[in-house]
């Protein structure tokens, strides 16, 4: 087996390897590499392996360190990595995959979606998913952390799969369950930074750079010297869940923090390599990013200058229905509560509500404007609640919390009726009465001081008391976040998971709920009313004709007031509704009652 790592600045590099998993107690079989003459930095050495044998590299005879492409860290991070032979797992399932357009996405955790927090337990629950009506799971960060239990955003290993859940094998087995039910899977990877704790990187090469700085401390070097390997490490590494995991999507957390000056920026090369990938597998293969700056760039195509992602997070429709449902004004709320229902009617029908407008949180402008007329809808990602909107917050509570089921039906008709693909937060069908707080395992007691002293001073900054913040450390913070696997069979959750699955059968049945031109949804208001009208469209080609067919999604958000909405079609046959289904319209009006929802088609 070829062993190779890339250590440019280490005089000498030596291989250790033990047979099996059990052999470590004995001195290992030692080899040296030697320079490759063609790769400059890169180290290399021909050794027998099998797989599930452990080992390290020992750079300048210093400690044995796990290799940086390890898929396999069954010891955790600081010990030796183990050979996975990717080609011995039998897949099942044929899987021809599951593009984006048209996906509805279920964002969940691996640690806390079941008690058990692993990827076969998470297996006996896909059959919930696939009878929800959901087309693709977004399944937060997998890489190893030290520790247990985490959310997985300071992972330390971006080619390996945390032991604890399962292991490279378990990650395979989650994939096929959830393809042999017609599901897809997204991966949300983290390229921005790695963890504080665990991290080898920087003994191997200029992995990092103070030319740029993060919240992280120094940034990921992608422009620096010594990038062009950074950046293909990581490129490396995203094409190998694709192609190693059969994954068909990832999620890209906070590009905004990747700090590239090059001509072409690190997501343009990820993209073209992963659209060259999903060519050579004749699958269907994604890039969603995270992103801070409202920028079109972001997916717009490589040839007209920009990044060619296929869609971006739009925490601007999240900000304005957020608004809209809980009259939060505070921090990054503040312009979006001004006038909430104007705001959540810019965001359903142009996507950014900073779209070079003054930005108060910000101090300054921010964001461009989409043209609407050329940008598929599917591009941006719309959404009620996500790990971070709910797990930042200071006691991790959800809209269910503050809401009553009957808003919270409201908020789900907005995000499946939307133009946008539409996402969900695990246990929202059901409107789950457990938190996801922020939760941590780190096995530096310094570390774990340091994140929980630090959360706790910055709630006190709102008026919270340190008392009043879960601890991140305390092992009862991860049993709180765990989904209660019997909500769903009981009231009040059974009528609302019942309302998310009508309301996903709508989406999946009529046309316009997935039509992609933005161009062709409608909005209609009242501010002082808080009421709001979403008219979809979509147009049916015929040899001699063409046909509108339309959805039209009412919402009466005030807690007292009946709403006499106007609608555009005095023919419209109700579809669906909370607290019932609509009554059929007279003379195009609809009255309806406070904190309701009713779904027409015309």
């Amino acid at each position: 087996m070829l062993f190779e790592v890339w250590a440019p600045e280490a005089e000498r590099v030596e291989l250790e390897r033990w047979d099996g998993d059990g052999g470590r107690g004995s001195a290992p079989a030692t080899a040296p590499l030697a320079r490759c003459p063609s790769r400059t930095g890169w180290w290399r050495v021909e050794a027998p392996a099998r797989h599930g044998d452990r080992y390290a590299f020992r750079l300048d005879g210093g400690e044995p360190l796990p290799d940086p492409r390890a898929a396999r860290l069954p010891d955790g991070p600081d010990g030796p990595a183990a050979v996975v032979d990717h080609a011995r797992y039998a897949w099942r399932h044929d899987w021809p995959g599951r593009g984006l357009p048209g996906a509805v996405l279920y964002e969940l955790h691996m640690g806390t979606f079941t008690p058990g927090g692993t990827f076969d337990s998470a297996i006996e629950r896909l059959p919930h998913l696939k009878d929800l009506g959901i087309t693709h799971i977004e399944v937060m960060p997998v890489c190893p952390f030290p520790g247990t239990h985490g959310w997985g955003y300071e992972g330390i290993a971006p080619w390996a799969v945390h032991e604890p859940y399962g292991g490279p094998d378990g990650l395979k087995r989650f994939v096929d369950a959830a393809h042999g039910l017609g599901l897809g899977i997204v991966l949300d990877v983290v390229h921005n930074h790695l963890g504080p704790h665990g991290n080898h990187l920087p003994a191997f090469g200029p992995y990092f750079t103070d030319t740029h700085h993060t919240p992280w401390g120094a940034a990921v070097n992608l422009d620096a010297p010594g990038s062009d390997e950074v950046r293909a490490y990581f490129l490396g590494s995203a094409l190998a869940w694709l192609r190693d995991y059969r994954i068909d999507g990832l999620r890209l957390d906070a590009v905004h923090a990747l700090h590239d000056s090059r001509a072409r920026h690190f997501l343009a090369e990820l993209s073209e390599a992963v659209d060259a990938l999903g060519a050579q597998l004749r699958r269907p293969l994604f890039l969603i990013a995270e992103s801070d700056l409202n920028d079109p760039r972001t997916t717009a195509p490589r040839p007209y200058g920009g990044h060619g992602l296929h869609a971006q997070w739009n925490d601007d429709f999240h900000h304005a229905l957020h608004a809209a449902l809980t009259g939060e004004s505070q921090g990054y709320y503040a312009d979006f509560a001004q006038a909430p229902m104007a705001a959540l009617a810019t965001t359903l029908t142009s996507g950014f509500f900073h779209a070079g407008t003054y930005s108060s949180f910000r101090g300054r402008t921010h964001g461009a404007p989409l043209d609407t007329h050329t940008v598929p809808a599917h591009r941006l990602l719309g959404y009620a609640q996500t790990h971070d909107q709910i797990g930042n917050r200071a006691l991790g509570d959800r809209l269910s919390d503050r809401l009553s089921p009957a808003l919270q039906a409201c908020a789900a008709a907005l995000v499946l009726c939307a133009p946008y693909t539409p996402m969900l937060f695990m246990g929202e069908e059901w409107g789950a009465g457990t938190p996801w707080q922020f939760f941590t395992d780190h096995t530096d007691p310094e570390l774990a001081a340091a994140v929980r002293d630090g959360r706790r001073r910055e709630f006190a900054a709102h008026g919270w008391q340190a008392e009043e913040i879960p601890d991140p450390q305390d092992p009862a913070t991860r049993e709180r976040s765990c989904l209660d696997w019997a909500e769903p069979g009981r009231a009040p959750h059974a009528g609302l998971l019942g309302w998310y699955r009508t309301l996903l059968a709508l989406r999946r049945d009529r046309a316009a709920l997935t039509d992609p031109d933005l161009t062709r949804t409608r909005v209609a208001y009242d501010e002082e009313g808080r009421w709001l009208r979403l008219d979809r469209t979509a147009v049916r080609a015929a040899p001699r004709s063409r046909t509108e067919t339309g959805v039209h999604v009412a919402v009466n958000l005030h807690p007292s007031r009946t709403a006499s909405i106007q609608l555009p079609d005095t023919a419209a046959e109700p579809l669906a509704g909370w607290p019932a289904k609509p009554a059929p319209v007279a003379g195009g009006a609809l009255e309806m009652p406070p904190e309701s929802v009713a779904i027409l088609a015309s």
